[in-house]
């Protein structure tokens, strides 16, 4: 048992770190990390049970450092408790592995660090992610987040609140660092206590506020925590730069490191001890059985058919989920349209309805992921690009998940613009080691969702609300970084590359052209990032050095941009059909006429090229 003694100089010897830190490092937020020095203490060096040797243990307790700018402190812990071995005074060099904000480092060392934190208002729904983990593999872990008052007022986090008590999640205990200053000032809650309080209650919450300096007090609270039927928010009451009579309450020190001088006299406000030697528990360990990737069967469909990919999305994770039990699929109440509830239908319970908050789904998808877990989690492309921070955060945090955005592009139709995803394909692609991903009918979607699942990182799934026809057949193999030649001759003047719907209409436009007697070359980009440039422009400049891209997405950002810079010093003149203005509601048909990417206007694109 640790004593409150030891926890208060644990408390002090962390905050004298801090500010060395910072100060060594001339940058930082020492003031946000002397506020939460206790609490660090509390949870580091008496609540959690973690193994300190092994960071990968299933049954770690885990800890999210939402407020990413009291990196120092969380470090500092880290070495404190014989975590890590690096020199915490390395903070922030380039040859450091401790950066500025938190971020996953391929260094089996630094495995505690599972998420990029930084940006703000993220952390509790990775926390939501990582404590639903825990309920689907039977584990005992808790997992505890600990936020900031200023990013409490992003709407992520109510997100998070509000399916946690959905969920029942009584192993997750949110401590928010009511600090009650800011960047620039003064939150909008300040130290009001009560009002947060209120807050989490109302939203199902059991909730404790609690004198975040003292430590009987946060023991106490951390205590009832682990007794809770529901999920815990420990609302802390902190001063920001305490142990510090300059930093107190000051405003105006926010990310400020402090200088030699003023270094040298605020250690001698703290006291100096030396680290106390601490037992840490570890953890029950839970039994589990091996769990070792199956196959799935395929869905068997006749060429021809006409099927939608979103359906064939469906129908492949159903395949996956039923062959392997780690497969979890989140939607974003729109199950019926993406098809991801055939998941639900076939194996209820790896399925999750995260509802309309696409924000708080990703972040559930990132923890839920972390615990190893085979996350697919879909909505319409349109609506992804609300979590597009999100996304970016769990790109830094080098995630293995699956993202699938179905009712991409004009050929949705009547529903209008709001719900066309024209802009998911610059979004995904922007994204560091990103995979981007675009079938055209039912089996090439069966074949990438599997395809997916076997591939490590942040996948992403283009799928269309139209029905298409099959046109592989089963035993067609798709692998990363490739495309399809669908038609071509010796004699072609043209390569014409489409994807989903316009792949169809590409085909259809082949066999229009050909009664102009111009021959030409059709090949599917099913795999748009990465793309083998280099086996592109060797084919194009074999087949007339002319290439067409026609796309169901804007400009900027699209296929089409994409093979221009390919193919920028090839020499190939290249021609580019896509989505140039807002689109109307409309029939799909329509649509694709209006715009200009349908099999009409691919003949009168080409004819245009080729003469």
């Amino acid at each position: 048992m640790v004593s409150v003694k030891e926890l208060s100089e644990i408390s002090n010897a962390l905050r004298r770190d801090a500010l060395n830190m910072t100060s060594h490092a001339g940058s930082g937020h020492p003031t946000s990390c002397l506020s939460c020095a206790e609490i660090i203490s509390c949870l580091f060096f008496s609540d959690m049970s973690y193994d300190a040797k092994d960071a990968g243990n299933e049954d770690n307790d885990e800890f999210i450092l939402s407020k990413g700018h009291a990196a120092p402190i969380y470090y500092a812990a880290l070495k404190s408790a014989g975590c890590i071995s690096d020199d915490i005074l390395s903070l922030r060099k380039l040859s450091s592995n401790l950066e500025g904000h938190p971020i996953p480092s391929s260094i089996p060392s630094l495995g505690w660090i599972k998420f990029a934190t930084g940006s703000l208002g993220q952390g509790l729904s990775i926390g939501v992610g990582m404590a639903l983990a825990a309920k689907l593999q039977k584990r005992n872990y808790r997992t505890y987040v600990l936020l900031g008052d200023s990013e409490c007022t992003e709407g992520s986090v109510w997100e998070a609140i509000q399916i946690a008590a959905y969920y029942n999640l009584n192993n997750l205990c949110a401590i928010v660092d009511i600090n009650k200053l800011g960047q620039r000032g003064e939150t909008m809650l300040g130290h009001h206590t009560d009002i947060y309080k209120k807050r989490f209650e109302s939203f199902g919450w059991q909730t404790i506020v609690v004198d975040g300096h003292n430590i009987s007090e946060i023991l106490k609270c951390l205590a009832r925590a682990r007794k809770s039927s529901k999920p815990c928010a420990i609302l802390a009451k902190t001063i920001k730069g305490k142990g510090v009579s300059f930093l107190e309450g000051k405003n105006g020190w926010h990310g400020r490191a402090l200088n030699g001088l003023e270094l040298k006299k605020a250690l001698k406000e703290i006291p100096f001890s030396t680290m106390p030697k601490i037992m840490i528990s570890l953890p029950k360990p839970t039994k589990m059985q091996a769990l070792i990737f199956k196959q799935a069967p395929i869905t068997s469909y006749k060429l021809g058919e006409m099927v939608s990919t979103r359906e064939a999305y469906g129908n492949a994770l159903a395949n996956l989920a039923k062959s392997n039990s780690q497969v979890v699929a989140l939607d974003a109440e729109v199950s019926n349209s993406t098809y991801a509830g055939k998941v639900k239908e076939r194996t209820p319970k790896q399925f999750i309805e995260c509802f309309i908050a696409e924000q708080n789904m990703v972040g559930m998808a990132l923890g839920l992921a972390k615990k190893n877990n085979l996350v697919f989690a879909s909505t319409f492309a349109a609506f992804l690009t609300r979590a597009h921070d999100q996304l970016r955060m769990s790109a830094l945090s080098q995630a293995n998940m699956t993202l699938c955005g179905s009712h991409c592009g004009v050929s949705i139709g009547e529903d209008g613009a709001s719900q066309m995803g024209l802009e998911d394909i610059a979004l995904f692609r922007s994204l560091p080691n990103s995979i981007v991903l675009y079938p055209s009918d039912a089996v090439a979607t069966e074949k990438l969702v599997h395809l997916a699942a076997e591939m490590r990182g942040l996948k992403y799934i283009r799928t269309t609300r139209s029905k298409t026809p099959i046109i592989y057949s089963a035993k067609e193999e798709f692998m990363l970084n490739d495309f399809k030649i669908l038609r071509q001759s010796t004699h072609d003047s043209l390569v014409i590359a489409g994807a989903g719907i316009t792949l169809h209409e590409s085909i259809k436009a082949y066999e229009q052209l050909k009664k102009h007697g111009a021959s030409i070359a059709v090949v599917d980009c099913y795999c748009i990032k990465p793309f083998n440039e280099k086996k592109l422009i060797d084919f194009v400049r074999k087949h007339g050095n002319k290439l067409l891209v026609v796309e169901d997405h804007y400009p900027e950002g699209g296929i089409g941009e994409m093979l221009s810079s390919a193919c920028k010093d090839a020499g190939i003149r290249i021609a580019h059909l896509a989505i140039k203005e807002i689109p109307h509601s409309g029939e799909s048909n329509e649509l694709m006429a209006k715009y200009g990417i349908n099999y009409r206007a691919i003949v009168n694109a080409a004819l245009h090229i080729v003469r």
